[in-house]
């Protein structure tokens, strides 16, 4: 890592677009989480079944997947402010049927109206983050985009700290109708900040490409780049098996013995992780033996995840889920980066919606790993068997993917 060549460069919060795309970057994921914070604690409460928590991630994964790779196209073709506006529209639908049905206007007791209300977050939430990484290309020159892709992380991380710990202490004081109400404003707010960026969208000329045959371009484009097909499988794999954060509401009930502002602690204490070393990052981009540094920060996040399986004090367990976090956070910093680096303009959002099936259904289909092999063999064995499957995914990739290995981020730029 070289300070001074990254200190040279202008800082990307210099760029008003810059400044005003994170906040819709923020606004839409404090909404985001505060929702799957509230919602893993009323279906909890309501069957104190773990299997349900992983049921709360299918209803929001299979929708993803199923229009993720459509969203990509429909930004690479269409205005994307607009797009992620609407999006945004829906998450502060899905908000607001969710305070409907926890004030008991809806079907007061039962648990599919909340799946049907998730549905509807996993089909907007698949434009968001293409959205976010077309429009990051428009708004910085390429040799801002690694401490950009740090500040970017900062902010999404920021949002995960603060998400859950709001939607905590929103719950335990206020209630779960309130925690949803302030989704569904913050959700709003975050639509209104991205229609007020000013930024000069290329315009496609020509009739459009086919949408199967653009996709099939963009899949094409991901799976023929080592580096980058490694580097997402990685991170599928690990937070697949190392999805111990969605079963938190049940080892705060059953096994650390806390309220619900423990579990938004608990949410909370990877995203901390990750926004300090985020910050260290945005200073210090990764260069030299990033992709070394990759490997090992993923190996890391596994042994955090079988130390929070093992521990049996909350404080304890929130350090070792910190720890995870800057692991993660790691991984994320230069998973963007190579992603921003090697995608060329015309296709990134195919790119980032491929990105978002690997690393964004990940967390879902984790959360429905978890919840599953928490049924089968409890909840300290599920999740220390995750851990340790990490670790292999870490090794067989490290075999597998020699051009990952020997990642010099120097080289891209």
């Amino acid at each position: 890592m070289d300070a001074a060549p990254a200190l040279a460069v202008p800082s990307p919060l210099r760029e008003p677009g810059y400044r005003v795309l994170l906040g819709y970057r923020l606004c839409a994921i404090l909404s985001y989480q505060i929702v799957a914070v509230t919602v893993g604690w009323h279906v909890y409460e309501l069957t104190r079944n773990p299997f349900s928590l992983g049921l709360v991630g299918l209803a929001e994964v299979l929708p993803f997947i199923g229009t993720a790779l459509f969203a990509g196209y429909l930004v690479d073709h269409l205005p994307k402010r607009r797009l992620g506006a609407a999006a945004c529209a829906g998450l502060a639908t899905t908000a607001l049927l969710l305070t409907l049905i926890s004030a008991g206007h809806l079907a007061p007791g039962q648990t599919w109206p909340i799946y049907a209300a998730i549905v509807l977050t996993g089909l907007v939430r698949s434009f968001l983050t293409p959205v976010y990484t077309a429009l990051f290309a428009q708004v910085l020159r390429r040799e801002q985009f690694a401490r950009g892709a740090s500040i970017g992380s900062i902010a999404f991380q920021t949002a995960l700290v603060c998400g859950p710990a709001l939607g905590g202490i929103m719950v335990g004081w206020a209630g779960k109708t309130a925690a949803y109400a302030l989704a569904a404003l913050l959700a709003l707010v975050a639509g209104g900040v991205l229609l007020a960026l000013r930024v000069a969208e290329p315009r496609t000329d020509g009739p459009r490409a086919p949408v199967f045959g653009s996709i099939a371009v963009g899949l094409r484009f991901v799976f023929n780049n080592q580096v980058m097909l490694a580097a997402q499988v990685l991170d599928l794999f690990a937070v697949l098996f190392g999805g111990a954060i969605s079963l938190a509401p049940a080892f705060i009930q059953e096994i650390l013995h806390y309220g619900p502002q423990g579990l938004g602690i608990l949410r909370a204490a990877p995203a901390l992780g990750a926004v300090a070393v985020g910050i260290v990052l945005a200073r210090r981009p990764p260069g030299r033996h990033a992709g070394r540094l990759l490997l090992w920060a993923v190996a890391g996040f596994g042994l955090c995840i079988i130390g929070f399986g093992l521990s049996r004090h909350f404080w304890l367990s929130a350090l070792f889920l910190l720890l995870s976090g800057v692991c993660d956070g790691v991984s994320v910093v230069l998973r963007t980066t190579i992603m921003q680096l090697v995608t060329p303009d015309g296709m990134r959002g195919r790119v980032a919606s491929i990105n978002g099936i690997f690393i964004g259904s990940s967390n879902e289909l984790g959360a429905f790993y978890a919840g599953s092999m928490a049924r089968l063999l409890g909840l300290v064995p599920a999740v220390v068997l995750g851990g340790f499957v990490t670790l292999g995914v870490v090794g067989v990739t490290a075999v597998k993917a020699p051009r990952l290995r020997r990642l010099d981020l120097k080289e891209l730029q």
